[in-house]
C-alpha cells in the first residue's frame, strides 16, 4: 500500500513530530498498528476520556495519565521506546507548560525512531514547533477504491433486501466521477443514503449526491450551493454562446480524448445590466447537468492580514473537489476593487489569476461584469478565460422571445397577444425590464376577471424609463470598448 509507505517512510525519519489532520481517525490508527506490528514498535494510544494505553498489545489503560500535562511528563520520562499517538489534543497544545513538554520530548526523540503523533481533525502548532513537525495526508480513495465501496454496498443491500441493485455502466462512472474527494467514510455513506433510498442508483441521485458532497466539502459563506438552475430554453437569445457551449460539453465532461484539446477553463460574460448574464450563468450549469457554486467575494474579505486569501484558497480547493462544476463570480470587478489599502485585493487578484491559468480541473468559469473600468487588464487577456462575451440589450426578434418565455412561465397564454407589437414598442429594454412590465401587468389585472392583453401590457411599458435611456451614456461607452474586444453573444 503506498500510503502505508509514505507514513512508514516518515516513521523511520528523523522528524520526531507526526501531525495527521483527519475526520477518519480510525483509519489513521489502523495504519499505524500495521506499521507499528510489522516494525515492531510500541505503539501508544492517548486521549482525554481513557489516558493512556498501549495499542498492539492490550496491558490496560493508564488512566492516571488522562491528563494532558500527566501524560506528556509521563512520555518525557518514559524509557519505553514506541510511537505515543495524542487524540484530539489541539484544545491543550498552545498552553505554554506543554508546549515546553512537546519541545522536550520532540529533543529527545530526534533522530531516533521514537514519534509524538497528533491526529485530529485539526491542529494548529505553535510556531516554535513547526519546524520539528511532518505533516501527513491520508489519501483519498481513487476510482478502483470507489467502484469497490460501490459494489460492497450493493452487494451488502443485496443480501439484506434480495434485490440487485438497479443501475447502468454509465451512471456508476458518473457516480463514482460525483464521489472523488470525498473521505473513505463519506463515499461510502453518500453510496448506503443513494442505494437505501429506492434500492437503485439512477441518473436522478446525482444531483442530491452533489449537494451532499458539498455539504460535506464546505467549511465556509465563500461558496454557496445555487440548487436552482435553469434551461438555455428559458433564455432569450444567446445564440452564439449556446453554439459555443454545445461545441464543448462533450470535452468538459471528459467524453472525448482528443490531444491538443484543452479542458474549457471559463467564460467572462460582459454586458448591459439585467440582460441576463445571471440567468446565462445558471443556464450553463443547468445545460450542462453539473453543480453551480455560486463564489461571494462580500464573504471572502477578512478584516485578519492573511485570512482573505486562506479563504480563497480553501473555496478553490473545495470547488476543484466538487468538478465537474460552474463556478459563477457574479459582478467581479467589485469584489476585486473591494479590498482596502493593505494590498489584500491585489494579492487575491494575482491568486484568482494564477489559479485560473494553472487550474486542470473540470472547474468551468463564469463572471459577470458590467463596468469595464474596474476591470483589470490581466484578467481579460487570453488565456486566464477562454473567451469574453458581451450582452447587448436584446434586439426586437429577441424581445418577443422573451416576452413569451415570461408570460408562459406565468400561465399566460402568448398566442393571444400581439408579441410583434410589444417587441416593437420596448425598444431599448432590458430582458429584465421585460419581465417586469410583465409581471406590473398582472398585477394591474389581478383581482378583476379581464385577461392579459397587449393594451394592459402596452401600458406598462410606455410607464418604464429603461436602463437604456436613463444610462444612456456608460451604456454607449460599454458597447464601443466592446465592438472590437468581445464575442456577441447573438
Amino acid at each position: 500500500m503506498p500510503e502505508q509507505k509514505d507514513l512508514e517512510l516518515l516513521i523511520h525519519g528523523h522528524t520526531p513530530i507526526l501531525q495527521i489532520e483527519t475526520h477518519e481517525e480510525k483509519r489513521a490508527l489502523d495504519l499505524l498498528v500495521r506499521i507499528a506490528t510489522q516494525n515492531v514498535i510500541p505503539l501508544f494510544k492517548w486521549s482525554v476520556t481513557e489516558g493512556l494505553r498501549r495499542v498492539d498489545i492490550d496491558l490496560g489503560v493508564q488512566r492516571h495519565n488522562a491528563e494532558p500535562r500527566d501524560v506528556l511528563g509521563h512520555i518525557k520520562s518514559s524509557d519505553v521506546d514506541g510511537i505515543y499517538v495524542l487524540l484530539d489534543f489541539d484544545p491543550y497544545i498552545q498552553e505554554p507548560v506543554n508546549q515546553r513538554y512537546i519541545k522536550e520530548i520532540a529533543m529527545q526523540f530526534e533522530g531516533g525512531r521514537n514519534k509524538l503523533v497528533f491526529i485530529s481533525h485539526k491542529v494548529d502548532m505553535p510556531p516554535g514547533l513547526a519546524k520539528r513537525v511532518a505533516r501527513f495526508e491520508l489519501r483519498l480513495p481513487d476510482a478502483s477504491a470507489l467502484e469497490h465501496i460501490i459494489r460492497d454496498e450493493a452487494g451488502r443491500w443485496q443480501k439484506e433486501s434480495g434485490k440487485r441493485v438497479a443501475t447502468d455502466a454509465d451512471t456508476l462512472q458518473r457516480l463514482m466521477r460525483n464521489l472523488s474527494g470525498l473521505t473513505f467514510n463519506d463515499a461510502r455513506r453518500l453510496v448506503r443514503n443513494v442505494i437505501v433510498d429506492d434500492g437503485a442508483i439512477t441518473e436522478e441521485d446525482l444531483p442530491e449526491v452533489m449537494r451532499a458532497k458539498y455539504q460535506l466539502l464546505n467549511r465556509d459563506d465563500v461558496l454557496s450551493f445555487e440548487f436552482e438552475t435553469t434551461r438555455f430554453s428559458e433564455v432569450g437569445g444567446m445564440r452564439t454562446l449556446k453554439r459555443w457551449l454545445q461545441q464543448r460539453e462533450k470535452i468538459f465532461h471528459g467524453l472525448i480524448d482528443q490531444p491538443g484539446i484543452d479542458t474549457p477553463r471559463g467564460v467572462l460574460l460582459l454586458g448591459v445590466q439585467g440582460c441576463g448574464k445571471s440567468l446565462a450563468a445558471k443556464a450553463i450549469a443547468g445545460i450542462w447537468k453539473v453543480p453551480l457554486l455560486r463564489f461571494d467575494f462580500g464573504a471572502l474579505y477578512d478584516k485578519y492580514i492573511g485570512e482573505s486569501e486562506k479563504n480563497l484558497r480553501e473555496s478553490l480547493k473545495t470547488a476543484e473537489v466538487m468538478a465537474p462544476c460552474v463556478m459563477w463570480i457574479d459582478e467581479i470587478e467589485k469584489g476585486i476593487a473591494s479590498g482596502n489599502d493593505d494590498g489584500t485585493s491585489r494579492r487575491i487578484l494575482g491568486s484568482l489569476l494564477t489559479w485560473l491559468a494553472e487550474n486542470r480541473s473540470s472547474v468551468f468559469i463564469v463572471a459577470t461584469a458590467n463596468n469595464i473600468d474596474d476591470l483589470p487588464p490581466e484578467l481579460i487577456r487570453k488565456g486566464r478565460l477562454d473567451e469574453i462575451f458581451f450582452v447587448d440589450l436584446p434586439k426586437q426578434d429577441i424581445r418577443k422571445q422573451i416576452f413569451s418565455i415570461h408570460m408562459g412561465k406565468r400561465q399566460v397564454d402568448p398566442s393571444a397577444i400581439d408579441l410583434e407589437t410589444l417587441a416593437a414598442a420596448s425598444e431599448g429594454f432590458s430582458g429584465s425590464e421585460i419581465e417586469q412590465a410583465v409581471v406590473s401587468a398582472i398585477y394591474s389585472n389581478y383581482g378583476s376577471d379581464r385577461p392579459m392583453t397587449t393594451q394592459s401590457l402596452l401600458k406598462e411599458i410606455r410607464a418604464t424609463r429603461p436602463l437604456s435611456v436613463v444610462m444612456d451614456a456608460q451604456i454607449q461607452k460599454l458597447k464601443q470598448w466592446a465592438e472590437s474586444r468581445t464575442v456577441p453573444v447573438d
